[in-house]
């Protein structure tokens, strides 16, 4: 059957792919972003542009029949906390935690109305695993899986919603940190499975939760990461 989903950020990386994988099963997919991208060349996708920074959320992206939304805007700012200031805490959450608060509410009425519909918001395996640097994006996605799992016990049983949490994966908001062959072979080597992730392996985890396939699934927080948050070896 032939759904619809809302994708924010599905013009780069893990969104393009996302959008990709949907579009490529036949879905209807429109993506919210500042800009279209490649998005151009796949057939079934509307793009409409949107900062999530400074724009309303536009009420008439939402088709009245919405079987998923994702949520992908992120950042990576990798810095000493001494150096940082609050203000930089906080544009990390309003990127992160209040623009996907912003896009669910816009989006909510036609989530509800749409039987076995579902949420994917994104986090960090630096949540869950200490590392130093990652104090404001480790912050605001620590408020992502809170969300995530507040907002799945008071929407059940009429909306699902999880949570991924890759590590470090090849798309272009990682480039400066792959830039080179070393960088490349040092972030493998932290990596139980000594390699770094794919937007496509991450994309294909996100539309598995989109799914029926998922459809006993919600309030989860699942770890796609190469086994860094939880093996040692």
């Amino acid at each position: 059957m032939q759904k619809n989903f809302l994708i924010v950020g599905g013009s780069h990386g893990i969104g393009y792919e996302l959008v990709r994988q949907l579009a490529a099963d036949g879905h209807r997919v429109t993506v919210l972003s500042r800009t279209p991208g490649n998005l151009h060349e796949l057939a079934g996708v509307t793009h409409q542009p949107f900062d999530v920074l400074t724009d309303p959320f536009p009420v008439d992206a939402a088709p009245d029949t919405l079987h998923g939304l994702a949520y992908l805007p992120g950042s990576i700012q990798l810095k000493s906390f001494a150096t940082m200031k609050p203000e930089q805490f906080r544009e990390e959450f309003d990127l992160n935690c209040i623009g996907a608060v912003k896009c669910i509410q816009g989006a909510l009425k036609a989530l509800k109305s749409t039987p076995g519909s579902g949420i994917v918001l994104f986090s960090t395996v630096a949540v869950g695993t200490g590392m130093p640097f990652h104090a404001s994006i480790a912050a605001a996605k620590g408020a992502v899986e809170g969300l995530t799992r507040s907002l799945a016990a008071e929407l059940a049983p009429a909306v699902r919603i999880n949570c991924i949490a890759p590590s470090l994966t090849d798309t272009p908001l990682a480039a400066r940190l792959l830039s080179s062959d070393e960088k490349r072979e040092a972030s493998a080597a932290r990596h139980p499975l000594k390699r770094v992730g794919t937007a496509a392996e991450i994309a294909a985890l996100a539309a598995f939760l989109l799914s029926e396939n998922a459809g006993w699934i919600t309030g989860q927080v699942i770890h796609a990461d190469g086994g860094m948050g939880r093996l040692k070896v």
